[in-house]
């Protein structure tokens, strides 16, 4: 089923999510409903808090149109280990109509669990690492706004309260 996707400024995207303990079926119908939802919006990633579930889970796919879709699911995922420096325009589906250069780790090794509750490790680079970052980001409340300088994000804000009274 395709959830609607909460956007900025709603206040449950700033909310830390909490650890999965125990994958049930409903973890998993979950994360079945968070891969519709992603690949219909069309994204590259989700996180559960995106969609308002509060749970420690994330999905991404970086794998291009013409080829076979390939996804990952975390669910607790940690990054374990980073390095490296890369600078690239990120974009997000709860900030729409925005996009902005961010700072990351140009690689990382990340652990959690996949769907069927086994531990795992993926090392990922360039655009992988940096959607298993902004993912992450997203389950401790963190938007990649927030990692931009105080005029950018301010500037942001601006055009998102514009935007919002536009709609009015």
């Amino acid at each position: 089923m395709i959830r609607t996707i909460l956007t900025y400024p709603n206040p449950a995207l700033k909310k830390k999510s909490l650890p999965v303990n125990i994958i049930t079926d409903s973890t998993r119908e979950l994360i079945q409903d968070m891969a519709e939802t992603m690949y219909a919006a069309p994204g590259i990633g989700l996180a559960a808090v995106q969609i308002g579930v509060h749970q420690r889970v994330i999905l991404i796919d970086v794998s291009g149109k013409n080829e076979p879709p390939d996804l990952i699911v975390a669910i607790n995922p940690v990054i374990v280990h980073s390095e490296g420096e890369t600078f690239e325009e990120e974009g997000c589906l709860s900030v729409l109509d925005y996009a902005a250069n961010v700072k990351r780790h140009a690689r990382v090794v990340v652990k959690g669990l996949d769907r069927d509750g086994v531990e795992r490790t993926w090392e990922a680079e360039d655009l992988l690492a940096v959607a298993f970052q902004h993912e992450i980001d997203h389950l401790d409340g963190i938007l990649f706004v927030d990692h931009l300088s105080p005029l950018k994000r301010e500037l942001f804000k601006r055009k998102a309260r514009k935007a919002s009274e536009e709609k009015r």
